[in-house]
């Protein structure tokens, strides 16, 4: 039995197959695929805009038994009309014929490989969320749209990873007017690209050709977290100990299409968790060989961490808003920094303490910046061995860890 509605994925300027319309008593689509197919006459044509109306004529057409056909843009279940679809009819009622999607397209001009790439969309989006993935993994492909295209997305890239590769595939598929093209974030930023980019590949080239693999999908997650303080470069033990640190994760909660602030980053343990977890990362440090490790431990695991050489609060007017703060340094400025942290936080903001004396200032400015306010103090004791095989338990130094999370609680989702 065939079903009411059939999805044709038109691929990457593919024709458009002469039987995929036959019998159709609807067909709904873009002006260029309707124009491109020969209808019979009374065959009604609904041009594809905003989803809604589309919609409800389909569904008044589905409900008198008669046939659509929806023609839409390489592989219509990729983010494309399938998910709109099925939500309102059911996946039961569809006939999907996927076509070859721009982002297979786009890495096979490259001839890449793309099992292991990223692919966020950025149409009808806010371009933050695809800006975050960009900085945070070498293989990205982003879906375009008005507002989010290859000049925003290369302004917000050169200010922070501006050694990354934008390859700007626009028209795919067409032979007179496909371009494919690559260009470093500033020169991104400095062009007027038109409607007609496909999509858009971000590579960090230096670490865009992995291994083989056998799974799909971003980057590998890691196993732990939490890692030993020998894991990093530090100074006479001025590291976040992985007690303090695991707490903090826990609750900075960082993800794929997250900025974290790591600000007073010292070694950048912080900093290189958060990014290994898949979030982008600006760690701020005011002293230059602070700066050096930091470099060194991002390097040492393999990820990508943009690093700000300066005092906050003063520098924090350089970065974009962040999802998360976490604070692990400060002084005597350590209020302040953390009333500038709260005031651009989208979600949370954790900082750790040894001093008693400024944890009430602290919890004012965070409570001050908008932030339901919570708190521990953390003991621990760690086995350590004695002579003649025994062991005692060593304390280390507490350490208060405050936070803040807004109320409702932020959740955009990652449109991954």
């Amino acid at each position: 039995m065939s079903r009411p509605i059939t999805v044709v994925g038109t691929g990457t300027g593919a024709p458009v197959p002469a039987e995929a319309t036959a019998g159709a008593d609807l067909v709904v689509g873009g002006r260029r695929h309707l124009d491109a197919v020969a209808l019979p006459e009374g065959v009604e044509r609904i041009v594809l805009g905003p989803p809604a109306p589309a919609l409800d004529a389909i569904e008044k057409y589905v409900a008198d038994g008669r046939r659509v056909v929806v023609l839409a843009s390489g592989d219509p279940g990729f983010f494309g009309i399938v998910r709109a679809l099925a939500e309102r009819f059911g996946a039961d009622l569809l006939d999907v014929a996927p076509g070859v999607s721009s982002v297979a397209a786009a890495f096979a001009r490259l001839g890449l490989a793309w099992e292991d790439a990223v692919v966020v969309s950025a149409h009808g989006r806010d371009p933050r969320t695809a800006v975050h993935v960009c900085r945070a993994y070498p293989k990205v492909a982003v879906l375009t749209g008005p507002g989010a295209g290859p000049a925003e997305l290369g302004a917000a890239l050169a200010r922070t990873v501006p050694g990354r590769v934008l390859v700007v595939a626009s028209a795919l598929g067409d032979p007179a007017r496909e371009r494919v093209e690559r260009v470093t974030p500033a020169e991104a930023a400095a062009r007027d690209w038109g409607p007609a980019v496909s999509v858009v590949l971000c590579l960090d080239e230096a670490r865009a050709r992995g291994p083989v693999r056998t799974l799909a999908g971003p980057v590998r997650r890691p196993a732990g977290w939490a890692l030993d303080e020998a894991e990093f470069a530090h100074r006479d033990s001025m590291i976040t100990k992985f007690e303090v640190r695991a707490l903090a994760l826990a609750r900075l909660g960082p993800r794929p299409g997250d900025l974290v602030w790591d600000v007073g980053s010292g070694s950048g343990s912080v900093a290189v968790e958060c990014a290994r977890l898949g979030a982008a990362v600006s760690a701020v440090e005011k002293t230059a060989d602070g700066v050096v490790r930091i470099r060194a431990n991002a390097a040492a695991h393999e990820v990508d961490v943009h690093v700000v050489h300066g005092s906050a609060p003063d520098v924090l007017g350089e970065l974009d808003d962040p999802d998360a703060v976490f604070v692990g340094g400060g002084g005597r400025e350590l209020p302040a920094i953390v009333a500038a942290c709260a005031r651009r936080a989208r979600r949370t903001v954790v900082v750790a303490m040894a001093a008693l004396d400024r944890v009430p200032a602290v919890r004012a400015a965070l409570t001050e910046g908008g932030f339901d306010v919570d708190g521990v103090l953390l003991q621990s004791s760690r086995l350590t061995p004695l002579p003649g095989d025994v062991t005692r338990l060593a304390a280390t130094n507490p350490v208060f860890l405050l936070w803040g999370s807004r109320t409702p609680f932020p959740d955009e989702g990652v449109a991954l």
